[in-house]
């Protein structure tokens, strides 16, 4: 089921872990809904504060550098906003404060759709490693949508001290999940996915590479070769 058979989603949560990985995992998606009307908000639990291999840069500078450069890819893909929670990067374990937090963003934005990491993935076939962090930003977040933000007994201060409602996520899209469901034409929007990249300076050394393999990653195989179109794909849950 695709979000066009439900009608275009009004509201999207976006739940990962560094600054760059909404791009790289869901950018064409997002701009998408974007384009479509959606409002999405972003949630990032680390500032990527270790993701540098410069001998003259500081945790703290860099995590400042990549906040900013996560706040101009988001607006390149049309985001409402992005949430940093600040965790420490290469640090991030699916936690009851961490799940605490996502619950919070949850019952502020009350998302149609939220989309995170897969939590099952450890490897990519034989020639990469799932970065610890997007394994537990998707199990936080599985979490909190299922049962936590729904009931309202859990973490019930929200409701007494934050006026936070419960709010229960229709469909949960999980980006680069190794079972994809759904398949989403993004071939109107890819190139607004790379514009967005190109933000992300400090991690990308060959723009020009990484855009190349980027499209040649997402073209369908089933289209023609003289006209070939974009796809991404997800695991999606439909919580109805």
């Amino acid at each position: 089921m695709t979000e066009e058979q439900n009608g275009q989603p009004k509201r999207i949560l976006g739940v990962f872990a560094h600054p760059d990985d909404p791009e790289f995992f869901a950018g064409a998606t997002f701009a998408k809904w974007a384009a479509d009307g959606a409002e999405i908000t972003f949630v990032v639990a680390t500032s990527g504060d270790k993701g540098s291999s410069d001998p003259e840069m500081t945790s703290e500078r860099l995590a400042e550098i990549r906040e900013e450069e996560e706040r101009k890819a988001a607006d390149v893909l049309g985001v409402k906003e992005v949430i940093f929670l600040r965790y420490k990067d290469g640090e991030l374990f699916p936690t009851l404060d961490l799940r605490r937090d996502i619950t919070r963003a949850i019952r502020m934005t009350k998302p149609d759709i939220v989309v995170t990491l897969d939590p099952t993935r450890f490897w990519y076939g034989t020639g990469g490693i799932n970065h610890p962090d997007h394994r537990a930003i998707g199990a936080a977040t599985l979490e909190a949508v299922f049962p936590t933000a729904r009931d309202r007994l859990n973490f019930i201060e929200m409701e007494r001290d934050e006026g936070l409602e419960v709010h229960k996520a229709l469909t949960v899209y999980i980006a680069g999940a190794e079972e994809p469901t759904v398949t989403i034409d993004v071939t109107d929007s890819i190139e607004t996915q790379i514009k967005s990249l190109y933000e992300h300076k400090s991690q990308i050394s060959d723009m020009e590479g990484m855009a190349n393999r980027l499209r040649e990653r997402s073209i369908d195989p089933n289209s023609p070769p003289e006209y070939p179109r974009h796809i991404e794909r997800f695991r999606v849950i439909n919580l109805r």
